[in-house]
């Protein structure tokens, strides 16, 4: 029994919102494409694609068509004859006739099947363009989220800093109880309290609107009772450094997409082989000599081949290479924009690396100036502005090695958006 209710107390803390008060950036990254309007459009344009591709499937059943027409002639068929005891012929004038024609294609050199093929060829290209616009979102994530890590980060060497300022707030009373310091003492580092006050009042102020816009692309909560998890600071490996940025494939489907057009081209000027079937009504029918109305009927085979089209097809062809051409610029403009910012990138990973591995000495130093600054102003061998110029210089050198260590998350962090790693 007692097993039996640890099991219920676990199984409803998962399930309790504590469970979900950590939000990582992967997540989000996956929320805010979720929550992204555009997404829908994927959907769009599967049944765009699917009602495209039915109607081109119907090219291979019977056609059906109804024709009707009156005419009157000036002047008509006569047989200028004379038979004894037949009166003589002549047609009407006015004529008439109803047709309803069935027609079935039997071979249609390739086009229907060159139309569907462009048809799927061209919502890949939609929605591979769509992925692209979805992966810009990623940029924009990343730019909100570790901004929310920034302001924390700095919002913790701010309270580190009140708290030295109210340290050396209740030591500057005690001196001036040993007559080592003075009132005016006492308020510049009151007036630098109030200074730090402040620095948090509005980091906390940019760092609520930062959560709030995350919460809007993401639709999650993500207010100060929600963790932003610190992601992992491992730098990509050269052998994981493959762009696979989803505009890459963007390029390929438009490849794909010429070369559908390109047959299409030839497909459509291909003789076409149909049988048709013509019922109709009319007068005269068939038998010209029945000047009557009549019933009538036509079936045979029938072969089309448009000769026009080789007009214009070389230029068409040319044209299609030609935009293949440019689709082959914009991938290598793209490539060597990419590759350009990656380097970028590395080289601002190393940098910082550096600017770390610094930052450890130059916080040591600045402790020990500044304790040994409190203890000479405890002596009466240093003014008290010294020793503020001396804990601010302490702060600073904390602040810059936690903004490297965020700069460094942040550029590596860049460089896998860059490359999609």
């Amino acid at each position: 029994m007692r097993q039996f209710i640890i099991a219920l107390a676990t199984i409803s803390l998962m399930q309790s919102p504590a469970a979900y008060s950590q939000l990582t950036l992967e997540r989000c990254r996956e929320k805010a494409r979720a929550n992204y309007p555009l997404i829908k459009q994927y959907g769009l344009i599967e049944k765009s694609a699917e009602y495209n591709l039915s109607n081109a499937g119907k090219g291979y059943l019977p056609q059906v068509s109804l024709t009707a027409k009156v005419t009157y002639q000036s002047e008509t068929t006569e047989i200028p004859i004379n038979i004894p005891g037949i009166p003589a012929f002549a047609m009407s004038k006015d004529q008439y006739q109803a047709i309803t024609e069935v027609s079935q294609l039997i071979w249609d050199g390739g086009a229907i099947r060159s139309q569907k093929k462009i048809i799927q060829q061209s919502a890949g290209v939609e929605k591979q363009n769509l992925e692209v616009s979805l992966y810009n979102l990623n940029e924009r994530i990343n730019q909100l989220f570790f901004g929310v890590l920034v302001i924390q980060e700095q919002l913790k060497q701010n309270d580190l800093l009140r708290a030295g300022w109210q340290t050396n707030i209740d030591r500057v009373t005690a001196w001036i109880s040993n007559g080592v310091a003075s009132q005016a003492d006492l308020d510049a580092f009151k007036a630098e309290l109030l200074r730090t006050a402040q620095r948090s009042t509005e980091l906390a102020a940019l760092q609520k609107s930062y959560r709030q816009m995350l919460s809007a692309m993401t639709g999650e909560p993500a207010d100060d009772g929600v963790t932003l998890v610190r992601p992992e600071s491992s730098v990509p490996v050269e052998s994981s450094m493959v762009n696979h940025r989803p505009e890459l494939q963007f390029f390929e489907y438009q490849k794909d997409l010429l070369a559908g057009q390109r047959d299409a081209i030839f497909s459509a000027n291909r003789p076409k082989i149909g049988m048709f079937l013509q019922a109709g009504y009319g007068k005269p029918g068939l038998n010209i000599l029945n000047n009557q109305f009549s019933p009538f009927a036509i079936g045979g085979a029938r072969i089309t081949w448009n000769l026009s089209n080789y007009y214009s097809q070389k230029n068409n062809v040319s044209k299609l290479g030609i935009n293949g051409q440019s689709v082959d610029l914009q991938r290598e403009v793209f490539l060597y924009n990419t590759n350009l910012a990656s380097i970028q990138q590395s080289n601002e990973i190393e940098k910082i690396r550096e600017l770390i591995g610094r930052d450890a000495d130059i916080i040591a130093l600045r402790q020990s100036i500044r304790k040994t600054s409190e203890a000479k102003v405890g002596n009466g061998t240093l003014s008290v502005s010294e020793l503020i110029r001396d804990i601010q210089a302490e702060d600073m050198a904390r602040q810059e090695k936690s903004l490297h260590e965020m700069q460094l998350l942040i550029s590596i962090y860049n460089l896998k958006n860059i490359t999609n790693n």
